[in-house]
């Protein structure tokens, strides 16, 4: 299995012009969520990708949100403010305040985004939120979200990337 991340500057192949691309023996997955669902169900287990329909909705609900409100909001910032994108700024802050009210107050009685343990749901939400200071975001005033970053980094084997939020 492989993980690539293919360079359209310099040309090299591309999968639909999309990043990241995940290459599994042959079988050729785009999208991180769509890789995340992929690796849930090749290799994980029911934590991942439950076997339980209420479970599996939720988890879908995020991976929604992901590729929805946390893009157009939090993301968008993001490469606004690190790479002069031009966006609408306005309407991006208002979806980000809103988006990180919401999973603020969702992670105010619980670890986890769903269930009681980490799942793709965690995985795929994490990194955005994480990068948001990159975009001019105060994530540090959303203490829900500060204590379920530092649940993640605790996690045995997790390596950071740079510009991720750090204590």
């Amino acid at each position: 299995m492989l993980l690539v991340a293919y360079d359209g500057v310099r040309g090299e192949q591309i999968y639909r012009a999309q990043v990241p691309v995940l290459d599994d023996n042959g079988l050729i997955i785009r999208d991180s969520q769509a890789i995340l669902v992929y690796l849930a169900k090749r290799y994980g287990g029911d934590q991942w990708w439950p076997d339980n329909a209420y479970g599996l909705a939720q988890i879908a609900a995020w991976l929604s949100t992901a590729a929805n409100e946390i893009f157009h909001g939090p993301t968008k910032l993001r490469v606004h403010h690190k790479f002069g994108s031009n966006i609408d700024t306005a309407t991006a802050q208002q979806t980000t305040e809103k988006i990180l009210g919401i999973i603020d107050n969702h992670l105010q009685s619980r670890d986890w985004l769903v269930g009681d343990k980490l799942s793709i749901a965690d995985i795929a939400v994490y990194p955005y939120l994480a990068l948001a200071p990159e975009g001019g975001i105060a994530i540090g005033e959303y203490t829900n979200i500060i204590s379920w970053f530092q649940r993640i980094r605790a996690l045995p084997g997790y390596v950071p990337m740079p510009g991720m939020w750090q204590a």
